[in-house]
C-alpha cells in the first residue's frame, strides 16, 4: 500500500479513507535512523568541544542541508541544476547587507535570505523551467555567472569588495566564540529539517507527481499533474534552505565576497554528493554528503590530488553515472529487496 496522503481502500464495496496512512508513513525506521545517524553526526563536535572538530563537522551539515535540497529538484523532479549555488550566495547577500547596513538581528537576516532565495527561484522557475534537458542545465550556469557578475557591480553589496561584519556585532550574540557555537547549532537544526522536508516531499502527493515528471512528463502533464506549478513550487522548496544557510555561513565568516557566494564548482560538487548516495532517496544526499566531505578532505591534504580535486569529482560523477545511476542507496536497495522498506 502506498504512503502518499489519503489512500482510498476498498474494503467490501465500499471506498474508505484511509487516513492512518498518514500516521503510517512517520513509523518508516528508515527515516528515523536518518535524523539519529545526522543528529549523532552534528552531536560529536559538541560532546568533544573540540573547534577544529566543530568546523569539520560544520561542512558536513553544510553539504546535508544543500544535498537534501537539491535533490528536491535534481532526484525528484529530474532537473539538473548547475545554479544551486545561486541561492546560497544571494541568501549570504540579502543577509549580510541588512545586518551591515541596517543592523537588523541574524534571526531576521536568515528569513530574509530565505524568502529572497525562493522570490529568485519563483521568478527563474517560471522562465526556464520551461526548458528541458541540457537547456536547463545550461540556463543554470548562465543564471548563476549573470548573479555573479551583477553583485560585482552592484554597489549596496559592496561591488567587488563585499559585505563585511564589524566585529562588535558579534558582542549581540555572546561574543565571537559564542557566536560560533550558536551558528553550528542552528546549522545541526537545519540539517535535521532538510531531511524532513525532504522526506515530507517525497511522500505527499506534490512528490509523487514530482517523480511522475520525472519519469515522464508528457505522460504526467496526460495524468494530470500541472507541471509548470509543481516544477516551480519544487524549485522554490529546493532554495530556501539555501538562502538561509548563506546566511548563517557569512555571518560565521564575517563576510560575503562575489567569487566566494557564487562558486560554480560547488553546485558541481552539491550533484555529485547526490548522486553519490542517490538521487531521489531521503538518505542518499546525507550519505553523499557525508562520503563526499571525506573523500575531498583526503583530496585537498594530498600532494598528489590538492590542485585537481575537482577533476576527480568530475570522473566520479562519470563513474556513478555510468554504473551506479541509482548512488549507493539505489544499490542497497536494488542488491537487497528487505532494505526497500527502510531505506527512504
Amino acid at each position: 500500500m502506498s504512503t502518499t496522503d489519503v489512500e482510498l481502500v476498498e474494503q467490501g464495496g465500499k471506498v474508505q479513507d484511509a487516513a492512518p496512512a498518514v500516521v503510517s508513513r512517520w513509523r518508516n525506521p528508515g527515516l528515523w535512523l536518518t535524523i539519529l545517524g545526522v543528529l549523532a553526526i552534528g552531536l560529536w563536535p559538541i560532546i568533544t568541544q573540540n573547534a577544529a572538530t566543530r568546523e569539520v563537522f560544520l561542512f558536513i551539515l553544510l553539504n546535508v542541508v544543500l544535498a537534501s535540497s537539491l535533490n528536491i529538484i535534481l532526484g525528484y523532479t529530474g532537473y539538473v541544476s548547475f545554479g544551486h549555488v545561486v541561492f546560497y550566495g544571494l541568501g549570504g547577500y540579502v543577509g549580510l547587507y541588512l545586518m551591515s547596513r541596517h543592523g537588523a538581528p541574524l534571526w531576521l537576516a536568515m528569513i530574509a535570505g530565505g524568502l529572497a532565495a525562493a522570490v529568485l527561484a519563483f521568478l527563474l522557475g517560471k522562465a526556464i523551467l520551461r526548458l528541458r534537458g541540457a537547456y536547463f542545465a545550461l540556463a543554470t550556469i548562465g543564471v548563476n555567472e549573470a548573479m555573479r557578475a551583477f553583485v560585482n557591480n552592484f554597489e549596496p553589496f559592496g561591488s567587488a569588495t563585499g559585505l563585511s561584519l564589524n566585529f562588535q556585532v558579534y558582542n549581540n550574540y555572546g561574543g565571537a566564540l559564542q557566536a560560533l557555537w550558536m551558528t553550528y547549532y542552528i546549522l545541526l537544526a537545519l540539517a535535521l529539517l532538510a531531511v524532513m522536508l525532504s522526506y515530507v516531499v517525497k511522500t505527499s502527493k506534490f512528490g509523487l507527481g514530482l517523480m511522475a515528471i520525472r519519469e515522464d512528463e508528457d505522460a504526467a502533464e496526460v495524468m494530470g499533474v500541472v507541471t509548470p506549478g509543481a516544477k516551480t513550487w519544487a524549485y522554490v522548496l529546493s532554495a530556501i534552505l539555501p538562502g538561509i544557510v548563506g546566511v548563517l555561513i557569512f555571518f560565521k565568516n564575517g563576510k560575503v565576497l562575489p567569487h566566494e557566494a557564487f562558486r560554480l564548482h560547488f553546485s558541481i560538487e552539491f550533484i555529485v554528493m547526490v548522486m553519490l548516495g542517490g538521487q531521489g532517496t531521503v538518505l542518499g544526499p546525507v550519505l553523499g554528503a557525508l562520503g563526499y566531505q571525506r573523500l575531498r578532505g583526503y583530496l585537498l591534504t594530498s600532494d598528489l590530488f590538492k590542485n585537481i580535486h575537482l577533476s576527480v569529482a568530475g570522473a566520479l560523477l562519470l563513474i556513478i553515472i555510468l554504473f551506479i545511476p541509482a548512488g549507493f542507496v539505489g544499490w542497497l536497495r536494488h542488491r537487497f529487496a528487505i532494505l526497500r522498506r527502510f531505506l527512504p
